[in-house]
């Protein structure tokens, strides 16, 4: 079968390899549709944490089962799946509390155990593999993964009002959040973003106030919008060197803000605001399965996401969708690859 591998810095190749074998638990998956993440554009960039070249890109899938293992119960050839891409040790205790995010030894696709998904078979456990209901396109199943780490992001918020929340950052990420926390039912949310187009589908989807750090004062703005107050949460779905402060500067006290970027260089923080204003910071990792499957209701039950699908491209292009994530060339919120 072909496969899309990051070879080198900023290179793919498509090359041929085996089909994967299924364990008796885990069915083998024909891949319609895959997204490409901000993990790969890491990955591809060469700053990813612990995937290296050579590895087959991708986590984000969509396809049909093709073959069931033995002791496979809850799927059959010709269901439609999406997968859960993650696979915790089972023996730790954040495994036991349910919490695979933060399980040191979980594994994931495009690792030494795991193949990718950019790939025209993808192999997963039975525990991992969910039904996409037949009304609803492997394009939009295939977003139920990244919508997951929004919901995940808006359940960790632990202040009870639901006023004003701010998304810093309104890529991909940031704009599932915005869904997520409409969804969720926040009243007033705000988007900053330095993309005009990013700011444009945030008004789209709900928010009331769109900024671009580069242009406006987001603090003076936003302090104005909350009557002085500052909003609820702010959510850091982006890297920028002052992102953190700002997020700081307009949260009010005992208000929080919550970091979903990867943010993988040392930033400076002014940590004069988080005491003074008794802010609370926490950070939130892709998902736990309760928000995985909460994404999944969401979008088998109608929720549709496809104005976010800006790019279709087909697999030996694989390159070129990451240069246009990469570089800006086009606007630009998710680019799938099909398969």
């Amino acid at each position: 079968m072909k496969a899309a591998f990051v070879v080198d810095e900023c290179k793919v190749e498509i090359k041929n390899i085996e089909i994967p074998q299924i364990k008796d638990n885990e069915v083998l998956i024909k891949v319609k549709t895959v997204g490409i993440c901000g993990s790969d554009l890491h990955l591809f960039q060469g700053t990813h944490a612990f995937r290296k070249p050579p590895v087959i890109l991708g986590h984000e899938v969509a396809g049909d089962v093709v073959e069931i293992g033995k002791d496979v119960t809850k799927f059959k050839v010709g269901d439609r799946v999406t997968v859960e891409p993650h696979l915790g040790c089972g023996e730790c205790e954040h495994c036991k509390n349910d919490l695979v995010n933060i399980c040191l030894n979980k594994k994931a696709p495009g690792t030494a155990d795991w193949i990718g998904t950019f790939a025209e078979y993808f192999n997963a456990p039975e525990s991992v593999v969910y039904k996409i209901e037949g009304d609803v396109s492997y394009d939009l199943g295939t977003l139920i993964e990244p919508l997951a780490v929004g919901v995940h992001a808006i359940d960790r918020i632990s202040v009870p009002e639901k006023d004003t929340i701010a998304i810093l950052g309104s890529g991909t990420i940031g704009l599932l959040t915005l869904v997520a926390a409409r969804e969720a039912g926040y009243k007033n949310i705000i988007c900053t973003d330095t993309q005009a187009f990013n700011l444009d589908m945030a008004k789209k989807q709900g928010a009331k106030l769109v900024l671009n750090p580069l242009e406006d004062d987001v603090e003076t703005e936003i302090k104005a919008f909350t009557n002085g107050k500052g909003v609820d949460v702010a959510i850091v779905c982006a890297g920028a060197p002052n992102i953190i402060d700002q997020a700081s500067a307009i949260v009010k006290r005992r208000g929080e803000v919550g970091i979903v970027a990867m943010i993988t260089e040392q930033i400076p923080v002014d940590t004069y605001q988080f005491v003074f204003n008794e802010i609370n910071l926490f950070g939130a990792m892709t998902y736990e399965t309760k928000d995985f499957l909460k994404a999944a209701d969401m979008i088998n039950k109608g929720l549709d996401l496809s104005d976010f699908i800006t790019q279709k491209l087909p697999l030996e292009k694989a390159e070129e969708g990451l240069n246009i994530l990469n570089d800006k060339t086009e606007n630009v919120v998710k680019v799938l690859v099909e398969i």
